[in-house]
């Protein structure tokens, strides 16, 4: 019996291992022990079947970043840093070229990704900054949305840099140090500080 759930899950880690253009449904079929007939049977095609995957692993990094900001929510700043270690755990999974891939060959697919991007994570992260700034855990001198644009956005673009992987040199947790804790650090104020050397000075 076909579970799409499962079928979905499994084409997603095999588009965002080998990107979405050079991994076929034959080589889907393939690995399934499936026939593309039965593909065929519950998607129009390809494109979908991206398109769905993609849907699903966003609805779960929603309900991962909800939980967090629930659990966290009296702490913007530790907030934040949660949220970034769950995306370096996404990213982790993507080859480098499965978002510039994506993009060039299938942009409407793409447009899910970057509306996610733009329209949820980013007002959420600039929000926590503000929030952050209002407790008196970030300095009142620092410009929130200049910030933001500066060492908060795009990370993909950063840990899969034209011609580099940085999770094949670095773990998790030091691209996390010095992407995001590190620039907090450096706009966090002396009391947060203080209160938090633990986090930020281990």
């Amino acid at each position: 019996m076909f579970n799409k759930e499962r079928f979905l899950e499994f084409a997603l880690s095999k588009f965002t291992k080998f990107g979405s253009k050079r991994f076929t449904l034959d080589d889907l079929a393939h690995e399934l022990g499936i026939s593309k007939k039965t593909i065929y049977e519950n998607f129009k095609g390809k494109e979908e079947i991206i398109q769905e995957s993609l849907e699903a692993l966003l609805n779960k990094l929603r309900s991962e970043i909800n939980e967090c900001v629930n659990k966290e929510k009296s702490d913007p700043i530790l907030t934040i840093i949660s949220i970034y270690r769950i995306g370096l755990d996404t990213f982790k999974s993507f080859s480098p070229n499965f978002l510039r891939s994506l993009k060039k060959y299938y942009p409407n697919v793409y447009r899910l990704f970057n509306d996610f991007r733009e329209n949820e994570v980013s007002v959420l992260v600039k929000d926590l900054l503000s929030s952050a700034q209002e407790k008196g855990q970030i300095r009142q001198d620092v410009n929130i949305a200049l910030t933001y644009q500066l060492y908060f956005n795009r990370m993909e673009l950063i840990v899969h840099a034209e011609q580099k992987n940085f999770f094949e040199k670095f773990t998790r947790e030091e691209l996390l140090n010095h992407i995001i804790i590190n620039n907090l650090r450096g706009i966090a104020t002396k009391s947060y500080l203080d209160q938090n050397d633990a986090l930020f000075f281990s």
